[in-house]
């Protein structure tokens, strides 16, 4: 059986030399868009490639047209997971600081979203990975090029007019995972406007991480969700972020309690406010 949405670091370590197994390290630092590279040829998972979340994990960004991390286009998409050694049988571990946020959760999202089943990200990252005092070597890696043929399900995807549609609409939920002061619009330090979308409630994903820096529990998610989004069905509940990139987390902890793939509104909050015509709100 593959794996889906995560995967022990005690199992992952199982695998290091099966010629099916590709390992993507995703570190990546907002505030030093170099410190994830350098970090991964100090020291990487043994056998990782590297994927920069900027360079291969998204589009161009165009001022006043799109958030900070657009998706790539499709056939870029393509590209670069043949390149990081990815084929249709391929299954896939991308790992991050802890948890799967940020980076990791965004390749896992990417994979989902062009119809590649068996990927999952690793359950603690690479601090837990290191705690264990499992495999890990020095320098840069390349893997031999895969042969991946994307199936994209553009239905996990919508678009700002999607969403204007929805505000409003009882039958949707629309699920805000950042921090709950920006979701407030309170000390608002990375977007030109603070607030949210209106009608949205705050999820913030970092409560879907336990103190150890792994994932919670399923039931202990399944309880947190559900409190959040009752019993709206997965095709109506839309995530959104700041730039489309930690959503991607809080989608990956949301199917990895029994769900369905939800939907990303992948442009975000930093798309959201491209168009001052769009409406905000603040406060709870």
């Amino acid at each position: 059986m593959p794996f889906e949405t995560i995967i022990s670091c005690e199992e992952a370590a199982k695998h290091l030399g099966d010629g099916g197994w590709v390992f993507i390290d995703c570190r990546f630092q907002l505030a030093d868009k170099e410190q994830g590279h350098k970090e991964y040829l100090a020291n990487h998972i043994e056998n990782a490639v590297y994927a920069d979340l900027e360079k291969d994990l998204s589009g161009e960004v165009v001022p006043l047209l799109t958030g900070r991390h657009p998706l790539p286009h499709k056939d870029a998409v393509a590209r670069t997971f043949s390149r990081l050694g990815i084929s249709s049988d391929s299954q896939v571990v991308a790992y991050d600081y802890q948890a799967g946020q940020m980076a990791a959760a965004r390749l896992w999202w990417l994979l989902k979203w062009a119809g590649h089943a068996a990927v999952a990200v690793l359950d603690g990252g690479y601090q837990r990975w290191t705690s264990l005092g499992l495999s890990v070597e020095s320098g840069s890696r390349t893997n031999e090029r895969g042969d991946f043929s994307p199936r994209f399900n553009d239905g996990l995807v919508v678009v700002a007019e999607d969403v204007m549609e929805r505000i409003g609409d009882p039958s949707t939920v629309i699920v805000d995972a950042r921090a709950s002061d920006r979701f407030r619009g309170e000390n608002e330090t990375i977007d030109p406007v603070a607030g949210h979308i209106p009608g949205a409630i705050s999820a913030p994903f970092v409560d879907n991480i336990a103190p150890d820096g792994k994932l919670k529990t399923a039931e202990e998610l399944r309880r947190q969700f559900e409190v959040k989004t009752g019993e709206t069905p997965a095709e109506k509940t839309i995530f959104y972020c700041g730039s489309g990139v930690t959503a991607a987390q809080s989608i990956l902890s949301f199917v990895h309690c029994g769900n369905r793939m939800p939907r990303l509104y992948s442009g975000s909050w930093s798309d959201w406010i491209t168009k001052g015509d769009r409406p905000v709100a603040a406060g709870e």
